[in-house]
């Protein structure tokens, strides 16, 4: 299976009271997996990007497994489980260094176009080469 993949250290930032990461982080610390997928594995950094278009996410599918606590190293996994004509399904997973999962899902990703004075959107097909540098993340 091949998977996009980053490590994250779970910071102070990250943390609530208890020490554990605040679920509104990981949804930060998934943001920045797919931004990073995006510049280094499909070579469209968002800053170039978001020029003229965006990736929405406009499904996201969440499970809390274990908590992840401040200090911990945490592995983060991102796979392509469908590709549409404008869009992309992909799942996701974050363990800890033991091994055990913090959390998964699938977030749903729609590549879309900004109209010129950039105040709509719509779908937008990707690029057959785009289409293939996805594909290599694939998992059906």
């Amino acid at each position: 299976m091949s998977q996009f993949t980053k490590q994250e250290k779970v910071r102070f930032q990250h943390v609530d009271y208890a020490g554990i990461v605040f679920y509104p982080r990981f949804l930060e610390m998934l943001n920045c997996l797919v931004e990073d997928w995006f510049e280094e594995a499909l070579d469209r950094p968002f800053s170039k990007m978001h020029e003229t278009n965006g990736i929405p996410t406009v499904d996201l599918k969440i499970q809390f497994k274990n908590a992840a606590r401040l200090g911990e190293i945490l592995t983060k996994k991102l796979w392509v489980k469908e590709l549409k004509n404008s869009s992309i399904l992909c799942g996701f997973q974050f363990v800890n260094e033991s091994e055990n999962t913090a959390l998964e899902g699938e977030v749903t990703l729609v590549n879309v176009a900004f109209s010129p004075e950039r105040n709509g959107i719509k779908a937008e097909p990707f690029s057959d080469e785009m289409k293939e540098k996805i594909k290599i993340y694939l998992n059906s």
